[in-house]
């Protein structure tokens, strides 16, 4: 028993102070894989988050979907996934979460961070005040957990500010932007009407509906809009490309507000009223009489805090723009990327009078994202990371979403891991060797740094004489799959060399005598997967039935590309299709994708300084079959020599060793002339950068993606077996040994159990 007498005096809070080397100041996604990144470099972190769960706007309170450079596989960003740790949370959570249960994304979150030995948690932790030493260094946060009642004393050497509002930044005292720039400020010419439009975007609450199977009433609270307000004031419960009350609230995004209101101080107040509106709409769906079949639907669950996109955003050394993003400009300092649309929506929200719900324009591929966005000339020892990044307003719309800002986030941590260890402020890392060798650190993490000549070659494979059981040529793409019909144009991409297409031939189904036009085109950049130069277009004469066509394509293809062989649009015809699957081989549809803005063809306004073209995106599984076609001579872009080097995806060409498809278990040796003392063996398989992985809401047809290798078996010069694996799922299989093997040579035998989809690896590391 304790009793504590009163004595005329106050008490105080329990007090503890937490040393550590880094601290990062918020649990999203850019904090998670931050914190993560840093606790993999031996780095001692704090990761102090102030909700009860980890993920942010990805976490089960607000439940939106992480998605970034794939946009829902609606723009013509191939093998756009993120790589690197978001890759890893992405592909665990496909495993163990394919239906997108947002509170099991809640669970893998936190297994991942609670995993790393040298991360302290911290949750329920509201970070309230910074201290500093001088004016341009941090020495300490202060937080306070209303849970255990104890007041936080940070103290670190390097802090990453990954708040979403920049609570550590301001407080510290460095520059920053709320709003839009001026169009003249940076020549974008998308930037908003202030006025008309507004300069920020909203928050959004998401709600999730339920059919029970038996009648159910609502009865509105109090604070609910009503039913005529609603019908009044929001027209997109009128558009049926915004509404359909038998769809699941957690699709009604625009329900947004506070735009127009300051996002940080007035958040209260924007949840209140949001709070209304969704109870407002519910209350429109079942008592407005206006819709059937909704007797037996009932509210699950609606979000208790908004989904917040935008407030402060802080200054660099560079601040990302329009132009970088759909100009797709080079930066020696690469360290992340983004391929979301510059998507930029009207401050007044759910109650604008505009008719759409946002503007989002694409580029024509993903762009990079410099290191200097990260870090701000004010603070020397704080780091940048999530929507808070140095980036306009324009730039913003689109590198706000949470696999970009995860991404940067894990460079951010890897990047206060050189520092701490080698002593270094984080603005030394932009001097050319020290940026080489984050860069180098981040590609050997299974990040992907677009259009860098920074790549990453392993000593010990460069050394080692490579021999493999086989090397796909790709001679066919069996012709055992389903008829495709050709309402909507269809394309095979195909990875060629510079030099003379080969002789292609495929089987087309005609319903009456017809022409079928065929057009080959690539991409205006090698690097993009845009297929907006037009090489060569065929006229086919078709027969009623099956015909067995050769394209009579003599074209020379300028430089190692995607091709793409266009079937146009002609409802008379299908194409057979394969069951085969290839890493590096998509087909795609010039369909539309509402969700993204994609309506085929992008095609703004003239002034707006986006590009227009059009989409060729692939289809989900099980649909998105390769299209079947002979070709002679075949392609053999597959071998050993793809191992040696990253990118480990493809770009253009697929960038990986391929085997035979009936070659399994498939075998790599690597030998050496003398013994070399191994400890650590990393390979990169294929998980589908193709596909988005939402981690919430869409669901998903493979629990592990057809590409991936699953078994591997290592063993060493005399037979022995030094590691394996059974059922991987993951994008990178490591073996880190007990102890070192010395040895001259090493095989591995890899399988995957699809008897359709060939063996495939994108490189190894050795150490």
């Amino acid at each position: 028993m304790v009793e504590s007498i009163f004595t005329g005096g106050g008490r105080s809070n329990k007090r503890e102070q937490v040393e550590v080397d880094f601290v990062v100041a918020g649990g999203g996604m850019a904090g998670v894989c931050a914190a993560i990144a840093a606790s993999r470099a031996g780095v001692k972190v704090a990761l102090v988050q102030d909700r009860p769960v980890l993920g942010g706007n990805a976490s089960s309170e607000i439940r939106l979907w992480v998605l970034g450079a794939t946009s829902h596989m609606g723009n013509n960003n191939r093998w756009a996934r993120e790589g690197g740790i978001i890759d890893e949370i992405l592909v665990e959570n496909t495993f163990r979460n394919r239906e997108g249960n947002p509170v099991l994304f809640d669970t893998v979150l936190l297994d991942k961070v609670l995993a790393e030995e040298n991360i302290l948690l911290f949750l329920n932790t509201t970070i309230f005040a910074v201290e500093k030493t001088d004016t341009n260094k941090i020495t300490s946060v202060m937080a306070f957990n209303s849970q255990n009642g104890t007041e936080y004393l940070f103290r670190g050497k390097y802090f990453c500010d990954a708040t979403g509002d920049g609570l550590v930044a301001f407080l510290s005292g460095a520059t920053y932007r709320v709003g839009a720039e001026d169009k003249d400020e940076f020549n974008e010419k998308f930037a908003p009407d202030k006025k008309s439009y507004g300069e920020k975007l909203g928050h959004s609450i998401i709600f999730y509906t339920k059919d029970t199977g038996k009648p159910v009433d609502f009865i509105p609270p109090r604070f609910a809009i009503s039913k005529e307000e609603i019908a009044k004031r929001i027209n997109r419960v009128n558009n049926s490309n915004y509404f359909n009350p038998k769809q699941q609230g957690c699709k009604y995004w625009w329900i947004e507000y506070g735009g127009r209101l300051d996002t940080i101080y007035e958040a209260e107040k924007i949840k209140y009223t949001l709070w209304g509106v969704v109870y407002g709409i519910w209350d429109y769906i079942k008592n407005s009489g206006k819709y059937d079949g909704v007797e037996n639907l009932t509210l699950e669950w609606v979000g208790n805090i908004p989904g917040k996109r935008e407030s402060r955003r802080f200054v660099g050394h560079y601040m990302l723009t329009q132009r970088d993003i759909v100009e797709q400009r080079i930066h020696p300092d690469v360290v992340a990327y983004g391929g979301w649309s510059l998507d930029l929506h009207p401050a007044d929200g759910v109650f604008s009078k505009t008719k759409k719900a946002c503007n989002q324009w694409h580029s024509k591929g993903v762009y990079q994202i410099p290191y200097r966005c990260y870090i701000t000339p004010d603070i020397e020892n704080l780091f940048l990371a999530g929507r808070i990044i140095s980036a306009s307003h324009v730039a913003f719309a689109s590198c706000r979403v949470m696999a970009t800002t995860a991404v940067g986030g894990e460079a951010v941590g890897t990047a206060a891991g050189i520092c701490i260890k080698q002593g270094y402020k984080p603005v030394h890392l932009l001097e050319t060797d020290k940026m080489a060798l984050l860069q180098r650190q981040l590609i050997q993490q299974g990040a992907y740094l677009p259009y860098s000549e920074i790549q990453y070659e392993d000593d010990l494979l460069k050394e080692a004489d490579i021999e493999v059981s086989s090397e796909l040529r790709l001679n066919e793409i069996p012709f055992n799959g389903p008829w495709k019909n050709l309402k909507h144009s269809s394309a095979q991409m195909l990875p060629l060399p510079r030099g003379k297409i080969p002789e292609i031939s495929v089987r087309i189904k005609a319903e009456k005598k017809v022409t079928q036009i065929v057009e080959l085109r690539i991409s205006s950049k090698p690097f993009n997967h845009t297929p907006d130069t037009v090489l060569e277009t065929i006229v086919l004469d078709l027969e009623v039935g099956e015909n067995d066509v050769t394209l009579p394509f003599t074209s020379i293809i300028p430089a190692t590309c995607y091709v793409f062989v266009c079937f146009m649009n002609n409802k008379y015809t299908s194409i057979q299709t394969s069951q085969m699957l290839v890493t590096g081989l998509v087909s795609v549809f010039n369909k539309v994708l509402p969700a993204v803005s994609n309506w085929g063809k992008q095609d703004p306004p003239e002034d707006i300084g986006v590009e227009a073209f059009e989409f060729w995106c692939p289809e989900r599984r099980p649909q998105g079959q390769n299209i079947a076609m002979h070709i002679h001579p075949g392609i053999s872009c597959f071998s050993k020599e793809n191992l040696k080097a990253s990118p480990y995806r493809p770009v253009e060409k697929p960038n990986a060793w391929v085997a035979d498809l009936e070659d399994k278990p498939s075998t790599i040796s690597l030998s050496w002339r003398e013994a070399k003392s191994v400890k650590e063996i990393t390979l990169f398989t294929d998980t589908d950068y193709d596909h988005p992985m939402e981690s919430v809401q869409w669901g998903h047809h493979d629990q592990i993606m057809p590409f991936c290798v699953q078994h591997v078996v290592v063993r060493d010069a005399s037979g022995n077996i030094i590691a394996k694996v059974r059922g991987n799922h993951s994008s990178e299989v490591q073996f880190i040994l007990d102890q070192p093997v010395i040895t001259n040579s090493l095989t591995l035998e890899l399988e995957n159990p699809s008897n359709q989809v060939p063996v495939s690896i994108f490189g190894i590391i050795v150490k």
